[in-house]
């Protein structure tokens, strides 16, 4: 192919994506010329891939130069919005979920997969993989050139096969390779412990999906029975689930007020509002303990009952996750996963951009380990040990929570 047939290739790919990204139709691209915006930067664009095809070191490979410009584009915008090339679209459709896990949910910070939360006993548990660890390469395969699509799926696999990452673990220099076995998921029933004469109910679910909701409504139902006045809910590291039923879980507590809000540029704004019927218990003292894995629909259960001055938190600020994807098909078979509404708690606050950030923060163990794994430049020094999750220590977050539930009158 001409080189100047290649460098209109590339250009008609970006005003394509531009276009989907708009959302404006064929008429509405000459307006826009005109105005301030994304179609005054084409020019620049066909400036710059006329140089990388003319004048780079040697000649460049236009697919990959192309995938990477549009990756880029997405991964811009936000961690959850993806390019997937025709090859990976075609992967990605045919992928019928349910396969086996190491039980590390991820997202995607500083261009790398990043470990969200990891779930307790798990093999990533197991291999002490941690919150804020950066997954570089998954296998041989370098997860900066990866969609988050297509990291969710090569981290999935048949139960019994092996799963080998590289990571980059908080104030160390170099990584460490990791191997695990996949095994089917299996995610435990909502823990319930009583503290203070049975007067504190503690539940902490593993998901906030419908039969962990189901859960947690049952046994606030029994609260009352069981002569319960206070709840603590954990909501540490909870970064599955769905927002309908994060929607429920704060219902439980409010019996009015606006829980959360969606809107996007084409999306019309929706209001979740909490409705007397469906809460349950709305006069218990509440504390909410979330840290840097609480994510999504978790979230949202903090935010809202944050705001609705229905609870106090405790612990550290969200990790950030909250929007609303929508996939397009692309003419030569790629496809956009973006992100089209956000949803905001009831402050206004976007939980993809903010997190929530409790009022009496308060750090993890595995954090005061991590502190001092380095010496006083942030480097590691080469006696530095690995840092492992704490064995017996006491949780901090967790006793706070205790002491402020007990200083509350019912």
């Amino acid at each position: 192919m001409p080189k100047l047939s290649k460098i209109l290739l590339l250009v008609a790919s970006v005003v394509l994506v531009l276009t989907v990204f708009l959302g404006v139709n064929a008429s509405g691209v000459s307006a826009a010329s005109d105005e301030d915006g994304a179609y005054k930067q084409i020019n620049v664009y066909s400036e710059v891939l006329r140089h990388i095809q003319t004048d780079y070191v040697v000649e460049p490979n236009i697919p990959a130069v192309t995938n990477g410009a549009l990756r880029g584009l997405l991964e811009s915008l936000d961690a959850d919005s993806s390019y997937l090339t025709p090859e990976e679209y075609k992967v990605y459709k045919a992928d019928k979920g349910g396969k086996a896990q190491v039980g590390i949910n991820v997202s995607k910070r500083y261009g790398y997969a990043t470990v969200v939360s990891v779930v307790p006993g798990s093999p990533a548990d197991k291999a002490n993989l941690n919150d804020g660890d950066i997954i570089e390469a998954i296998g041989s395969q370098d997860t900066r050139e990866l969609s988050l699509a297509m990291i969710q799926m090569l981290l999935a696999g048949q139960p019994g096969s092996e799963l080998t990452v590289s990571v980059v673990r908080p104030r160390k220099s170099q990584p460490e390779k990791v191997s695990m076995t996949r095994l089917a998921a299996v995610v435990a029933p909502v823990s319930e412990t009583m503290y203070e004469n049975s007067t504190i109910l503690y539940l902490k679910p593993g998901v906030l999906d419908h039969e962990h909701v189901q859960q947690i409504e049952t046994k606030l139902k029994q609260m009352a029975k069981a002569g319960n006045k206070k709840v603590l809910l954990d909501l540490r590291d909870v970064a599955v689930g769905d927002m309908t039923e994060a929607t429920r879980v704060a219902n439980f507590f409010l019996n009015s007020g606006t829980i959360a809000t969606l809107e996007g540029q084409k999306v019309q704004k929706q209001t979740f509002t909490a409705e007397a019927s469906k809460s349950i218990n709305v006069t218990a003292p509440i504390v909410v303990i979330t840290n840097r894995g609480t994510a999504g629909p978790a979230e949202l259960v903090a935010a809202a009952l944050l705001d609705n001055k229905r609870a106090e938190l405790v612990g550290e600020k969200t990790f950030g996750e909250g929007a609303q994807q929508k996939t397009f098909d692309l003419p030569d078979g790629g496809a956009l996963i973006l992100s089209v509404a956000k949803y905001k708690s009831p402050s206004g606050k976007k939980l993809q951009d903010e997190g929530v950030t409790p009022g009496t923060l308060v750090a993890s163990a595995l954090d005061d380990a991590a502190a001092g794994g380095g010496d006083e430049d942030g480097m590691d020094t080469p006696a530095a040990a690995p840092v492992t999750k704490p064995g017996v220590s006491v949780d901090e977050q967790l006793s706070k929570a205790l002491e402020l539930l007990k200083g509350k009158t019912t």
